[in-house]
Parts: C-alpha cells; structure tokens; sequence
C-alpha cells in the first residue's frame, strides 16, 4: 500500500477502539475503473455515498492474479493520483453470471443513470475488452464477482 493510503488508513484506525480495530485483519487501497475520468468519477461517487457496489470478472480471482475481496476488508478508495479519497468496508461478495445481473445491483453501482440498460452496456464493453487481452471469450454467462460495501470514513 502507498504511504499516503497507508496513512489516511492508520488514521481512521486509530480513532477506533481496540476492540472496533480487532475485527479488521484485511486492507488494501485502489481506484476503480480503468481510466483516469471514469477513476476520479467513481471516487466521488463512493464518497457521497451513491456508489454501493461495484463487480470484476470472476477469471481474475480463479486465476490469482488479484486477492479474493472478503467481507470485513476495508478499502482505501483513492483517485487516479492515489490521493486517498475515503475507505469503505466490503458488506458482501457474491458470484453471478453477468446475464443474471439484477436492476437492484446496477443502481447500487451508482453510475450514469443506474438503469439495468445502461449497466449491461457499459459493463458489456468494459469486460468484453479484458475477455479479448485475456484471450477468453466474452459471454452472457461469464461469471462476475459482485461486491457491496459502505463508506467508513472520510
């Protein structure tokens, strides 16, 4: 982790009780998205609280390239820059085929007008262009991990 997350992190957890800071084994720190617009725009997002959920492709998990997201792991969410913009703590992980992907979850994912319609599009794109790097075939029934989190500090 960056020595600035590192310290925004170290912060909030010393504003919590021993026993608050106890539950927390598992931190990280990132930005979303894969470009610097749609990064930053995320971040704020997140921070105001529209942002509530977010998905990656399964593959990326089965194959160790990442760490499996868990329950409890808190994330501190930066800007393009690495500028520490909050840290928010993951409520839940779930698989799903991205077909299956539910109206409820796109307007938890906060972005653009948070329809179903315009989630399956930008998400259609996005994953189809990691499938094509990976060399995979991108599919409805290609397997997402869905994530939902709340903001802990800011």
């Amino acid at each position: 982790m960056e020595e600035q997350s590192q310290n925004y992190l170290d912060t909030y957890l010393s504003s919590l009780s021993e026993s608050e800071r106890k539950k927390y084994q598992s931190f990280s720190s990132d930005y979303f998205c894969a470009d610097e617009h749609n990064a930053n725009l995320c971040a704020e997002l997140i921070r105001i609280g529209q942002k509530t959920a977010t998905c990656s492709l399964n593959y990326w998990y089965e194959s160790d390239e990442e760490p499996k997201p868990t329950v409890g792991h808190l994330l501190v969410v930066v800007d393009w820059n690495g500028k520490p913009i909050c840290i928010v703590e993951i409520d839940s992980v779930e698989k799903c085929k991205y077909s299956e992907v539910t109206a409820e979850f796109a307007y938890a994912e906060g972005e653009d007008d948070r329809s179903l319609e315009w989630w399956r599009k930008a998400h259609w794109d996005f994953f189809a262009k990691e499938c094509i790097e990976l060399g995979i075939e991108p599919n409805e029934n290609m397997v997402l991990v869905l994530e939902r989190f709340h903001v802990v500090h800011q």
